[in-house]
């Protein structure tokens, strides 16, 4: 399928997650990784100025060593990361070149979107600057990556329909999650004719790994297919997608993902079902039915971050994966200047303002005891 006059196969490979030694990323695996990519008629690499490392890895990979036309590089630009002035983001666009040797991105990103991180974008005008870099050459297409509500990304591409595409965060599990609203989020890009990169198909490898009763049920109706796999082909099946990004971090993980790739086409009535009655088994999970409205937050003394708190319960309670659940709680919470739950005074005028019914003092108080808080 060709998506901004560009042949792109259905699925990317996101460059967040590569493998690593005691010495830092593993280049020569990254090597194989890529040939193995390129061979099977794949051509999408998707890395950032705020991952670690990757830019230079990638240049060493990919840039240095197969002629430029032969792949579609993306990178991003984190504005909201240590910049106090327009010239020091910028200046991320120079490092990102300077790092992959590229000469120019295929596509380059106004990096994660959403709430405070979208004013610093408005504040050093990074809208009219990305257009300038394209005019220039350096970009071929521009856009952003994007974790907020449905309704700021209307009111994003509705200010800035010269965003030529979106990249979202789309999976079975999220698709009609209150906290996230991946489907809604993708009807909104759609209603904009904007194409969509899709990231986090695995939700940050916890669909290759889902609760018991979720596995089961997918390797009953599959038993030769990988359980990542469910993830990555829900999204590949969407209209609209330019690719699925996978952040690989092994050769393993790359054959597994080439395996089922290489020849899509689809997933037919009956694999859809499967992931519709995974949704609902999900769904059946004892999580807080938090709806992120955050009217909680407009009445607490103490700001602290409930509803962010409460994705990072659920997380935890779905997953059993601490690690990814305390870095949900570091994002949402923390990286956001809310308070955390045990800053609670308990005075109750959360429970007042949510419309869900729910008894936030007790949550919080098992957000606690499950964080260490």
């Amino acid at each position: 399928m060709s998506y901004l006059g560009e042949d792109i196969k259905k699925l990317g490979f996101g460059l967040m997650r590569l493998p690593k030694t005691e010495n830092g990323i593993d280049v020569e695996q990254v090597k194989e990784m890529v040939d193995r990519f390129l061979d099977a008629g794949f051509t999408y690499f998707d890395t950032a100025w705020a991952y670690e490392g990757s830019e230079d890895a990638i240049r060493q990979a990919l840039v240095e060593r197969y002629p430029r036309e032969k792949f579609q590089l993306a990178t991003k630009n984190a504005a909201w990361i240590r910049c106090e002035t327009k010239e020091e983001a910028y200046a991320q666009f120079d490092l990102s070149l300077e790092r992959t040797g590229a000469g120019y991105f295929d596509f380059y990103l106004l990096h994660n979107l959403g709430g405070a991180r979208t004013g610093v974008f408005d504040k050093f005008d990074m809208w009219n600057w990305i257009q300038e870099k394209k005019k220039a050459g350096l970009i071929k297409h521009i856009g952003f990556s994007f974790h907020s509500t449905p309704e700021e990304l209307d009111e994003i591409l509705t200010a800035h329909p010269e965003m030529e595409f979106v990249q979202l965060q789309i999976n079975y599990a999220d698709w009609e999650n209150p906290a996230i609203k991946s489907r809604e989020c993708y009807e909104v890009a759609r209603k904009h004719e904007k194409p969509v990169v899709i990231m986090e198909p695995v939700k940050g490898g916890l669909l290759a790994n889902p609760p018991e009763k979720v596995a089961q049920l997918l390797q009953n109706a599959e038993p030769e297919s990988s359980l990542a796999s469910w993830g990555i082909r829900f999204a590949a099946d969407l209209e609209g997608v330019i690719t699925v990004l996978s952040g690989m971090s092994s050769l393993e993980q790359m054959e597994n993902n080439l395996s089922y790739m290489k020849d899509f086409q689809g997933l037919d009535d009956a694999q859809r079902k499967v992931i519709e009655e995974a949704r609902e088994v999900l769904s059946s999970y004892p999580v807080i039915p938090c709806t992120t409205c955050n009217y909680c937050a407009k009445v607490c003394p103490q700001d602290i971050g409930i509803s962010g708190s409460f994705t990072a319960m659920n997380v935890l309670t779905l997953y059993g994966n601490k690690q990814f659940a305390e870095n949900q709680m570091g994002f949402l919470v923390k990286a956001q200047g809310r308070a955390t739950a045990n800053e609670c005074i308990q005075c109750g005028a959360c429970e007042e303002a949510c419309p869900q019914h729910i008894e936030i003092r007790e949550e919080l108080q098992k957000v606690c005891e499950a964080f260490g808080l």
